[in-house]
């Protein structure tokens, strides 16, 4: 059987990191295999649905590098790929369902079943609409076929026939044997009163129809497993494999991360801005990869100690036995580590290409923009530290006054008049002829380059400061040292 996988987002909103990582292992799974990753928007709740969640989840996708095979942008044979479209399919397969017995019409009202629940809540129960009581509500099965057309005209909602005393089991490639009672099961719904089907009905016939042969999604839907199987049994189809991801758990304490743990830690849960006051991984200066890179550590590992991966390197080395059971608790700092090494680890042509950087390098000349970012990456970890490290490039920091303060006894202005006249010269070395005049002078080094640092950058910060002065230039570096020389001698008068 071919490989097929999807990812199916509900358009509410942005696409949370855990819907990125599942539909990254969804990705990676589907390449690995040589199969197809398809995407399909689950649209039937149309009043949770969002103006521009869809266009958001396309654009996120694509940013991380998972084009998909088929969706709603690029099509395919087994489309549509909004459950929104698809209406006349899930009105056939429910029709179908009820015809063959594994589900019925029900026309209780809202006030029927409000009495039920309260009367169950007086005994001490929680309410099941199921095989216990069925038989004491309007539906199919307690009502006449003539009834029954007369209330087909009215409101109505179907539901799975759940047989009691069974029990449903069925395979989690992660989690192993999943069973359940169906005494624990309710009837549950399976198309609303307003004609559109549950997310339960529509996303199983779609799985078939679109020939999914392997369901990975996030744990939160383990307890729905045995329902769906009871449908998949209900229409006498086969299952496709299932496998559920861990939780991606707060920082600390307990639960799944949230759009609050974002906002109170201060680093995004999304991918991309949603909104001005909702900040996105690229916005905050990730590269896609190193992104990408982390997401696929939070639950998964090849088996030895390698945290870097590119998307190819993922594509490759993915397996199921690599995901754990256990939720992966979210670390910003990791993140942003891993980043970190992304950062370097991309040609820096390359990098002043990404739109953050091409941006801040706007105002210096072109022939400046290659050398200032090959300066300075090391010290990223993120696109945006940029602007922060090559401040300097404009004007010093203020002078670090306490650095000045423990240099003042070790002749600052000898060293600086020595630094100066060493570039005048041009000297071919500059480091070399300075360090060799510490030497014969006994100057301390640190004196020396402490010196120089401050007059170059004003604080004891930075990338090398030999390349600094290469990349500020004779003229500019001359400048700043006067400039330091004058401002230690009025604090000496």
């Amino acid at each position: 059987m071919r490989t097929r996988v999807r990812f199916a987002p509900s358009p509410t909103g942005p696409l949370h990191i855990g819907g990125v990582r599942t539909a990254l292992f969804n990705y990676l799974y589907a390449r690995k295999e040589r199969g197809s990753f398809i995407l399909r928007v689950e649209d039937t709740d149309q009043n949770r649905y969002v103006d521009g969640s869809e266009d958001y989840i396309q654009e996120a996708l694509e940013w991380c590098g998972m084009h998909p095979d088929e969706g709603p942008k690029n099509g395919g044979e087994y489309g549509p790929y909004r459950q929104s479209e698809r209406k006349e399919i899930y009105d056939e397969y429910i029709k179908l369902l009820i015809e063959k017995g594994g589900a019925y019409y029900a026309f209780d009202s809202n006030d029927a079943l409000s009495d039920a629940r309260e009367t169950a809540e007086k005994n001490g129960e929680s309410f099941k609409y199921g095989a216990k009581n069925r038989m004491f509500f309007k539906n199919s099965l307690t009502i006449g076929k003539d009834e029954v057309e007369l209330a087909l005209k009215e409101e109505y909602v179907v539901r799975l026939k759940v047989e009691a005393g069974e029990t449903v089991n069925i395979y989690d490639e992660i989690r192993g044997i999943v069973q359940v009672n169906t005494n624990e099961l309710d009837d549950k719904i399976l198309m609303k009163s307003d004609g559109m089907p549950t997310y339960h009905f529509a996303n199983v016939v779609d799985d078939h129809l679109m020939e999914i042969s392997c369901v990975i999604r996030g744990e939160e839907w383990l307890p729905s497993l045995p329902l769906h199987k009871l449908i998949y049994d209900a229409f006498g189809w086969d299952t496709p494999k299932f496998m559920h991801l861990p939780l991606i758990l707060k920082p600390t304490g307990k639960g799944k991360l949230s759009k609050r743990d974002g906002d109170k830690g201060g680093f995004p849960v999304f991918p991309l801005n949603w909104g001005e006051d909702t900040p996105g991984f690229r916005e905050k200066g990730f590269l896609a990869e190193g992104m990408i890179n982390y997401l696929a550590l939070l639950g998964w590992n090849d088996g030895t100690e390698n945290e870097f991966f590119s998307l190819k390197d993922l594509e490759t080395k993915f397996s199921v036995t690599g995901i754990q059971k256990g939720g992966a608790r979210f670390d910003y700092e990791k993140a942003r580590w891993v980043n970190h090494h992304k950062i370097i680890e991309m040609n820096t042509e390359e990098l002043t290409t990404q739109s953050q950087i091409a941006k801040l390098m706007e105002d210096y000349p072109i022939e400046k923009h290659k050398p200032l970012v090959n300066l300075v990456k090391a010290r990223m970890y993120t696109l945006k530290d940029l602007e922060e490290e090559i401040a300097f490039i404009e004007k010093t920091y203020p002078y670090d006054e306490k650095v000045l303060n423990k240099l003042k006894d070790k002749n600052p202005i000898v060293i600086l008049n020595k630094i100066k006249k060493t570039i005048e010269k041009e000297t071919p070395n500059l480091k070399e002829s300075l360090m060799n005049w510490a030497k014969e002078e006994s100057i301390p080094m640190g004196a020396l380059m402490q010196s120089f640092r401050i007059a170059l950058v004003g604080q004891l910060r930075g990338p090398d400061l030999f390349e600094i002065c290469n990349v500020l230039g004779k003229e500019v570096s001359l400048i700043r040292i006067e400039n330091l020389i004058q401002h230690i001698n009025l604090k000496l008068t």
